[in-house]
């Protein structure tokens, strides 16, 4: 039989060696919600840098949920990327584009601290974006010296579009490079159907297209060197205008001068300056006015001529247009209702598309 003293004192250090294990076993799960917990706010801090289109360097958070968007095209690129719930901030011009508010309903519940260049610095400041898009230098400098992260977007021709979609791609983070993929392969693919149908056309068998940026200001046009004078020569036309750049004031003679063939006119606002171009004199002696070829350009979630993702539909459209007989196989409709399935993820009926393509705004 065993001495009662022992069994006692076998107890108690069995009773000291529970309590020590109690002990380290509270300590490691201390240790491991402390780490967790470090992690936690490490990746809360984590930064990653992303490139613009300036080639500058910009350090950004890791995990991006909260974007300022202060260039009204790129808004367009970021809904097609599948980042529109990230945005905080818009543009009230984003804000006026019918078929944006169709498509992403939520636009009109958005800040919008910016109309035209105009930004209130301040009323950005107060949703907190971890990050603002802008192609405006001046906004770029406003974020920075605000202690924002900005990364500058910009394009005036496919070659822009494709690094602007990319770039805005790389801020997003998550599946939007793998979307961005998606689009300029779908884009590249636009460009190469209608130059294979359009490139042996010589210079003098090529319609003359002017293009007007708008119904409000018949004399501001689009000359060379933009994705307005690329998209006409994939289509197979060549530009009236012999000067380079966009938006560019002309004078009446100098149209007259120029004699197009055809005439499109851009912007929500196009019917009325259609209206006005065939009751002005001074436009009833140009060739496109006298054989009926004026046109609407459509305008989707933004306008398909420029500063558009939807400018791969608009070289299918261009084409229809400047060489039918080359691209009447072309299902515009179809076309249309697709990109929007694909890129915009909302199911365009024949009439929603057919208003589109008219430059017409929602019924």
């Amino acid at each position: 039989m065993r001495h009662p003293s022992i069994r006692s004192e076998r107890n108690v250090s069995m009773k000291r060696i529970v309590v020590f294990l109690l002990a380290l076993m509270t300590a490691i799960f201390m240790l491991a919600g402390c780490g967790t917990e470090n992690a936690s706010q490490g990746d809360q801090f984590a930064t990653r840098v992303v490139k613009d289109i300036d080639g500058t360097e910009v350090t950004i958070p890791k995990d991006i949920t909260k974007v300022a968007d202060l260039w009204h095209a790129n808004n367009q690129v970021v809904l097609m990327l599948g980042g529109a719930d990230t945005l905080v901030s818009t543009t009230k011009n984003v804000q006026g584009l019918p078929w944006f508010a169709k498509v992403y309903p939520r636009i009109k519940e958005i800040p919008a601290p910016v109309k035209g260049t105009d930004v209130q610095m301040e009323e950005i400041q107060k949703v907190n974006p971890q990050v603002v898009l802008a192609s405006n230098k001046s906004q770029i400098e406003m974020a920075r010296n605000a202690g924002i992260p900005a990364v500058r977007v910009n394009f005036a021709d496919y070659d822009g579009l494709r690094k602007t979609v990319n770039i805005t791609a790389d801020v997003l983070g998550g599946k939007a490079p793998e979307i961005a993929k998606q689009y300029i392969t779908y884009l590249d693919g636009k460009i190469k159907f209608a130059e294979d149908k359009t490139k042996s056309i010589s210079d003098a068998d090529r319609p003359s297209v002017l293009h007007i940026v708008g119904g409000d200001n018949l004399l501001k046009v689009d000359g060379h060197k933009t994705i307005i004078d690329e998209w006409i020569r994939y289509a197979g036309g060549k530009n009236a205008i012999t000067a380079d750049g966009p938006q560019i004031t002309v004078t009446i003679e100098e149209i007259v001068k120029a004699n197009p063939d055809i005439i499109i006119i851009g912007g929500t606002q196009s019917r009325k300056g259609i209206e006005q171009l065939m009751n002005d004199p001074q436009w009833a002696s140009l060739k496109a006015v006298q054989n009926g070829r004026v046109y609407s350009n459509p305008v989707g979630t933004f306008n398909w001529d420029r500063y558009s993702a939807e400018s791969a539909l608009q070289i299918l459209w261009a084409g229809q247009i400047i060489q039918p007989q080359l691209f009447s196989d072309v299902n515009l409709v179809k076309e249309t209702q697709d990109f929007y399935k694909t890129f915009l993820h909302y199911d365009l009926s024949d009439v929603e598309a057919q208003r589109i393509i008219a430059g017409e705004g929602p019924q």
